[in-house]
């Protein structure tokens, strides 16, 4: 039975999130583990990501262990990759492997790995939602998964990957209304430079600029797509100072 003032409370709770989901995350954190459960557990999970992006991690996997494991499962791979590592520390040995059964095993050794990467590393830069697709399928196909997704979450470009989730080019999602439907994917997809994980800022940044692009994907050693990398997530450059232009 619907409790309205339940329903109240998941609605401030979800504005609360959208408007600063820091301070909604440093709230939450004060309450008990099931009253977190009561205010987000009917919220739709890009708002979960976005308060358990900067929540304490053991709170955050406490309140992810007692969603239903598919939409703990979606949460987790759309978190920033240093909070999803920590959440991923959190949980105990059999949670991880319920977890196992639903995730990529590329992700996974990404969460166990990405503790040793630098902070401004690619690797915990980059977001791992993206849109990939078999070269196999046709363009037609791929336009209809599309229009599936809300207008703000349509991707910068569609990742065409081999059957073992290898990457084999792009398809920028402005030029689909080029191609015909019945193309298949590997056949108009351009070739694109990837960056990798243990890249630093300086590299990623050399490789936009060199690409001209405002995207690019990111790989493991064997070439499989992790997750992708927008110029504007990159950190600011430092401006050198007067007196240092005059030293060096």
């Amino acid at each position: 039975m619907n409790n309205p003032m339940q329903n109240l409370a998941t609605v401030i709770t979800e504005k609360f999130i959208a408007a600063d989901s820091v301070s909604a995350a440093k709230a939450l954190e004060s309450l008990a583990t099931h009253e977190i459960i009561l205010l987000v557990g009917t919220l739709k999970a890009h708002t979960l990501v976005s308060c358990f992006n900067p929540m304490n991690p053991a709170k955050a996997a406490a309140v992810l262990r007692r969603l239903p494991l598919k939409q703990a499962s979606y949460v987790l791979m759309h978190l920033e990759v240093p909070q999803a590592a920590k959440l991923w520390k959190e949980f105990s040995a059999p949670y991880r492997e319920r977890l196992r059964m639903g995730l990529e095993k590329p992700f996974i050794a990404l969460l166990e790995q990405a503790g040793g990467y630098p902070k401004d590393s690619v690797g915990c830069l980059m977001k791992t939602d993206f849109v990939a697709i078999r070269t196999d399928v046709k363009v037609g196909a791929l336009v209809e998964r599309l229009k599936n997704l809300p207008r703000k979450k349509l991707p910068l470009a569609c990742w065409i990957t081999g059957k073992e989730g290898e990457l084999k080019g792009v398809i920028r999602t402005a030029e689909l209304v080029f191609y015909n439907a019945n193309s298949v994917c590997g056949s108009v997809m351009e070739a694109v430079s990837p960056l990798h994980l243990q890249d630093n800022v300086l590299k990623a940044r050399a490789q936009f600029e060199h690409q001209q692009t405002a995207i690019l994907p990111v790989v493991d050693e064997q070439n499989v797509m992790l997750g992708v990398l927008e110029k504007i997530q990159l950190p600011p450059e430092e401006k050198n100072s007067l007196w240092k232009r005059l030293t060096h």
